[in-house]
């Protein structure tokens, strides 16, 4: 038998998932790791790499258990990281410094290059579709700043999940996908462009190659080997950026295809052919994928998987105990009672997420607004079904904004993520945006993702669009109720309006904002 390894380093955990060569997942491991404030450092959120890598090698070992493979029988591996997050090498390509993806410690860094190179972000964006919100740049900056020490000991840059498949391979290379999200990258050549740091006097010699996704890199080293029980004849191939090798996961692949991947954070993702310039108000963003000749146009709502688990262990303590005597899921108690609500929720309007505006990226303080005294009107029920409505809104609007730039007409969406086990909430997707919704299978798209770009680099598959062909089956497809759709687009306008007069509390600092980008 041959199988596949994929390494899935998310935000909250690092897994190991194994496959066999037809898709099926057969063993996997996790482990939760944390972030940690720099003391002393606002908004910092270091990625310790010493720790991080035991938990690596915890979570290979402990998947080939859970298997019950031979390691010389795992063909080949591939890892997919958050994006955005750094590791920062010396000349001897050991770690020195690292942060993982919302790290934001350099606010004074974004401030001052917007201050003093005038129409910087605007030029960058241009090329690379990205700002500095999460940028590399401002970090690099602020190591410079802040640890001259570190700063002048820099020899290489890579991503998280690079840092994964350099440890096991001895290989310090990056992706455009995950690369691409530093902002120190060119989505039509996909490659660095290091003038961008030599403009703003960063070292501009620290990048190194890019191979495309599915590109052989070599072996599992004899070290790696010890480390982590694989064997030295499994290959190691180049990954990529969860959200991108999660879309192949889900068979979004082409042109023109979309998803909506619904988990901790949305993302709204739309294939778009690499030569596509960014809109020109910068409110989207765009990243290379993981398919040459093709990018992502890609809008994110903040919070919405993690706003219904507040919301779930805030106030639904008498679902949760039902859901225990009937043995299912309390969000399938939830579903059922907010099922019965009438489409609109009674007029509530959740304000969370604001609609993706990249340029400048904040929101608005957290509440309901149009609450009802009424017990029967305003419950946990109907509260419940507002969250799942305002998700789709909000996703819907980021949608029409990628096809006011991109002139892709949208088709249908493959809805992905713990969102998508939601029936309910898939059919709202669907009524909200008026286009049909896919569920897939895969409950790991993610890691499927990186198991199929593993797959290309050991001549299983001929590309990711013929591992999608093979590997991606259905289970449910939703059809939007056009009727539905119009009581929604007066809901999105009305909301639209409520959201800016709550910004404007924010502005006027009577009320804090959810979050904002480092900058502003």
């Amino acid at each position: 038998m041959e199988y596949l390894m994929a390494i899935d380093a998310g935000t909250g955990s690092v897994r190991a998932v194994i496959f066999d060569t037809q898709g099926n997942q057969l063993g996997v491991a996790q482990e939760e790791w944390t972030h940690l404030e720099e003391e002393g450092v606002a908004n910092s959120m270091s990625f310790d790499f010493e720790s991080n890598w035991d938990l690596v090698c915890e979570c290979i070992k402990n998947s080939i258990s859970d298997a019950g493979i031979n390691t010389k029988d795992i063909v080949a591996l591939s890892a997919t990281s958050m994006r955005e997050g750094i590791v920062l090498y010396d000349s001897d390509d050991k770690e020195i410094w690292a942060v993982a993806n919302v790290d934001a410690r350099a606010s004074e860094e974004v401030k001052y290059l917007k201050e003093n190179f005038e129409g910087i972000e605007e030029e960058f964006y241009r090329e690379s579709g990205q700002t500095f919100a999460l940028g590399a740049l401002p970090r690099l900056m602020w190591l410079k700043n802040n640890r001259a020490e570190l700063y002048d000991k820099v020899a290489h840059i890579s991503m998280i999940g690079d840092w994964i498949l350099a440890r096991l391979s001895g290989v310090i290379t990056s992706d455009p996908s995950n690369g691409g999200t530093t902002g120190i990258f060119s989505l039509a050549k996909r490659d660095w462009m290091s003038e961008m740091a030599t403009k703003v006097g960063i070292k501009d010699d620290i990048f190194p190659s890019v191979l495309e996704v599915g590109t052989l890199m070599g072996n599992v080293t004899e070290a790696a080997s010890e480390e982590t029980g694989l064997s030295t004849s499994t290959k190691v191939v180049m990954g990529g950026g969860d959200v991108q090798l999660g879309s192949a996961g889900l068979g979004v692949v082409k042109a023109g295809e979309v998803a909506v991947l619904g988990g901790s954070f949305w993302q709204q993702v739309v294939n778009i052919p690499s030569q596509t310039p960014p809109p020109k108000d910068m409110n989207i963003r765009v990243n290379p994928h993981v398919i040459n000749g093709l990018s992502q146009a890609e809008g994110i709502t903040f919070f919405s998987g993690l706003v219904m688990r507040w919301f779930r262990d805030a106030f639904c303590d008498m679902e949760k105990l039902e859901a225990k005597e009937r043995d299912i899921d309390v969000y399938e108690v939830l579903e059922e009672k907010a099922s019965r609500v009438p489409v609109g929720s009674y007029g509530i309007m959740p304000i969370f997420s604001d609609s993706m505006k990249y340029s400048k990226w904040y929101h608005a303080a957290p509440s309901f607004l149009n609450l009802s005294i009424d017990a029967e009107v305003c419950n946990r029920a109907s509260m419940f079904r507002s969250l799942q409505e305002n998700a789709a809104i909000v996703s819907s609007i980021n949608l029409e904004n990628i096809k006011a730039f991109s002139g892709i007409e949208i088709q249908e969406i493959v809805f992905a993520g713990g969102g998508s086990k939601g029936a309910l909430w898939s059919q709202i997707l669907a009524d909200v945006t008026g286009y049909r919704v896919k569920i897939p299978k895969v409950t790991e798209a993610t890691a499927l993702g990186a198991a199929m770009a593993a797959g290309v680099g050991s001549g299983i598959y001929d590309s990711l669009e013929d591992a999608a062909e093979k590997l991606v089956v259905w289970d449910k497809t939703y059809e939007p109720n056009l009727k539905n759709k119009k009581i929604y687009d007066e809901i999105k306008v009305k909301w639209q309006s409520a959201y800016r007069a709550q910004l404007n509390l924010v502005d006027e600092n009577i009320t804090t904002s959810m979050w904002q980008a480092p900058g502003l």
